[in-house]
């Protein structure tokens, strides 16, 4: 079984194009989460394939949808940024052997495929399409969004996992050598804020005359948001409050992205099922409808992005998002951007014009008004990567449930019908989505 990796034609790259041909004929009626780890504990039980499996059937249960009738899988089969399984080590047959295995003997384990899952879920009688959608989360939404609106797919789970093996963070392939040469030497991520936060911003604060400490009323909104979330790391493992103090006198990773601005990297699977408008009236769960997706594909001029080419690209891609939903940003009630670093969220924030916010603005906006869950412009109420640990969906999970009125101690006060969420960072592969109540 191969399946294909999702073409150009599956995402809206460029203005111009108008109402999305499927905007609010898709809707989300499912979500699914695995348990939440810091690291693989080397069992059968706790193997990013059997947690995903697990998440799988939740969100199947969640919509009240038998495996027969779903037809389609969607899903990212990247399962980390973490560590590698090492070139050498030995492959654990016991634990392989536990499932129904694939030709890869690490399927299931240390990545994971479409063949893998059906194999390991008998309930899965009807599946006729799978297809790749690359990178994170918010990738494979977009191909399963497109895809259900093109009928390629009518009930679709869209499939996310991340295991966290025991290793330094990020130090696979290339970046496991002693050194790096060519293109790569700026390129891999040897410490992940050193590739992009740190120029940008350190760009951002000369430029407006801003300081890295005015981050830390976001930085600790995100925490509260955070210990709120039911599914997440901080929730589960580590509930503890971030003060001011705490994040000001953080070490810094590279300088001025600090140890908070990085998300921890962790293990847990997620699952959403999609399928159409009308289709969806019949599911147990209230529909969230998809108004229009909207992906990042800019072209920087040199291997790292520039400060001004970030503003660039999620400018445009606001506008993209803004055309094919057929709404403004005054539409908005409440935004879940990509923060694992959280500089970016500024970037997309200002982007996106929410609440008003200009260009250099988002930091004096932190400090002077409500953006917890309780004001009148809620700023990321997932939480995000850096309350609730590195997966890049829970601001999807949360846009859908805030809609739905299941947010639970997250759940915005004031009105709450429209959300937008999405990631990575800006130009680098990004899509987002629109998010609604109401399908017109």
């Amino acid at each position: 079984m191969v399946t294909p990796v999702a073409g150009p034609e599956m995402y809206r790259t460029r203005e111009g194009l108008g109402i999305w041909e499927h905007r609010g004929k898709v809707a989300a009626v499912g979500i699914g989460h695995s348990a939440t780890g810091r690291r693989w504990d080397g069992t059968a039980e706790n193997t990013i394939g059997a947690w995903t499996i697990e998440a799988m059937r939740k969100a199947m249960a969640d919509a009240g949808v038998t495996g027969d009738q779903v037809d389609g899988i969607v899903l990212d089969n990247s399962t980390t940024t973490g560590a590698h399984w090492p070139a050498g080590r030995p492959i654990p047959e016991d634990i392989v052997n536990a499932f129904n295995p694939t030709d890869d003997p690490l399927d299931g384990i240390a990545q994971l495929s479409a063949e893998w899952l059906i194999k390991n879920m008998p309930e899965l009688t009807n599946i006729k399409f799978t297809m790749i959608g690359p990178i994170c989360m918010s990738n494979a939404l977009v191909v399963g969004a497109q895809a259900v609106g093109n009928g390629q797919t009518n009930t679709c789970l869209v499939v996310k996992a991340w295991h966290n093996l025991d290793g330094r963070y990020y130090q696979g392939g290339a970046n496991a050598e002693p050194t790096i040469s060519g293109y790569g030497k700026w390129h891999n991520w040897a410490g992940p804020a050193s590739w992009d936060t740190a120029t940008q911003f350190q760009r951002y604060m000369y430029k407006y005359g801003k300081t890295h400490d005015m981050m830390a009323p976001f930085m600790i909104n995100s925490r509260e948001n955070g210990l709120k979330f039911p599914e997440g790391y901080w929730y589960q493992h580590r509930p503890e409050h971030l003060t001011y103090e705490d994040y000001v006198n953080a070490r810094w990773v590279a300088k001025p992205a600090n140890l908070y601005d990085n998300d921890i990297p962790i293990m847990n699977a997620c699952a959403y099922l999609l399928t159409t408008a009308e289709r969806a009236r019949s599911m147990k769960q209230k529909p969230v409808y998809i108004l229009n997706t909207a992906s990042d594909r800019y072209q920087i001029r040199s291997s790292v992005p520039t400060l001004e080419e970030c503003e660039d690209s999620t400018a445009r891609n606001a506008r993209m998002l803004y055309e094919g939903a057929g709404i403004t940003a005054a539409d908005l009630d409440f935004e879940n951007m990509y923060d694992g670093f959280s500089l970016f969220h500024v970037f997309h924030l200002e982007g996106l014009g929410f609440a008003g916010i200009k260009r250099g603005e988002a930091l004096d906006y932190f400090a002077s008004q409500d953006i917890s869950i309780n004001g009148p412009a809620p700023i990321s109420p997932s939480g995000g990567n850096v309350g609730s640990g590195r997966t890049r969906y829970w601001m999807h999970t949360d846009s859908i449930q805030q809609i739905q009125g299941r947010a639970g101690e997250r759940q915005i006060t004031g009105k709450h019908d429209v959300g937008v969420s999405g990631g990575p960072m800006p130009v680098a592969l990004a899509d987002f989505l629109i998010w609604s109540a109401n399908p017109d």
